[in-house]
């Protein structure tokens, strides 16, 4: 189960920087137009890159995984409403942060014991 957490903590760092955050840094069309389409100005795209890789490093740190899960779920919830508020297609673009912001907490849930301890999807037997 560790495994499998750590395994999904990588795949979502990944994406995060090399998907999200790279594309920003190098001014790439796709990270432009986007920002174009929810109204945000380009001199923010930088800023915004530092948050997710921020947000990242710290959801992969053990000791910070947990202010990492959050950060990146406020985060991943202003991109919500950002593509919310343009009337982008609803499961494609506006929901992407709702299915990321998911996999952030099941791949947390996985790997630490104390959020399983906290959040336990089976409880003990009763007697």
């Amino acid at each position: 189960m560790k495994l499998a957490g750590w395994i999904l903590s990588a795949l979502i760092g990944l994406f995060l920087a090399i998907a999200s955050a790279a594309p920003k840094f190098m001014g790439i069309a796709a990270a432009t137009d986007a920002m174009a389409v929810v109204g945000w100005p380009i001199k923010y795209l930088a800023l915004i890159g530092c948050i997710e890789v921020g947000c990242v490093v710290l959801f992969l740190i053990p000791r910070t995984a947990l202010l990492g899960a959050v950060l990146t779920t406020g985060l991943l919830g202003g991109s919500l409403a950002a593509n919310l508020r343009v009337d982008n297609p609803l499961f494609s673009h506006t929901l992407f942060s709702i299915y990321l912001g998911v996999a952030v907490w099941v791949a947390l849930w996985l790997r630490e014991e104390k959020v399983r301890a906290v959040f336990p999807f089976v409880r003990g037997a009763r007697s």
